[in-house]
């Protein structure tokens, strides 16, 4: 038996190897979301047409208790985020691979509100899910009167968009 015998017969189930492989289908993960109601033929949805949800269709959020602690608002903040965009959030496990990662810090008055909000992590893809984070932030304030806790009153918030892009709060995970 030559040399080149024992290469070809690996050479040939290497090749076979990557070739099965190539062709085996990807497992497909669990859905971690309820879908969204598909919308009838010829319509868009407010996503796709690039717009928000109205007013008239957020949830009324009741008003946000005063925090003992820091790490008690960020829980708090988080769940008021979910709650206020329920159509652009989940709770699920979050996916193996995430689509975005945006953090943005807060600034607050001392009522709750938001007095500046600042990017500190772009993602390289999906740009548009940082200003979807902060228009989520919008709808979720004011958090609850801060005054009390220690002073800056700033707090950061992680995103993590599914490929669906809707976010989960990192505070919630």
């Amino acid at each position: 038996m030559s040399f080149i015998e024992p290469v070809r017969r690996w050479g040939a189930r290497l090749l076979a190897l990557s070739l099965a492989a190539c062709s085996s289908s990807v497992p497909q993960r669990e859905p971690t979301a309820t879908p969204a109601p598909v919308p009838g033929p010829g319509s868009t949805s407010s996503l796709e047409r690039g717009t928000l949800p109205s007013a008239a269709n957020t949830p009324k959020l009741t008003a946000a208790t005063a925090s003992r602690n820091w790490d008690e608002f960020r829980k708090q903040a988080g769940r008021r985020l979910v709650a206020a965009n329920p159509q652009l959030s989940y709770t699920g496990a979050v996916p193996d691979q995430l689509l975005a990662i945006p953090v943005i810090t807060v600034e607050l008055n001392a009522d709750g509100s938001i007095r500046r909000m600042e990017v500190m992590r772009h993602p390289t893809q999906a740009q548009d899910t940082t200003q979807l984070a902060m228009d989520a932030l919008r709808r979720a304030a004011p958090f609850g009167d801060v005054s009390r806790l220690p002073k800056p009153w700033k707090f950061n918030e992680t995103f993590l968009f599914n490929d669906d892009r809707h976010f989960k709060p990192r505070s919630l995970d």
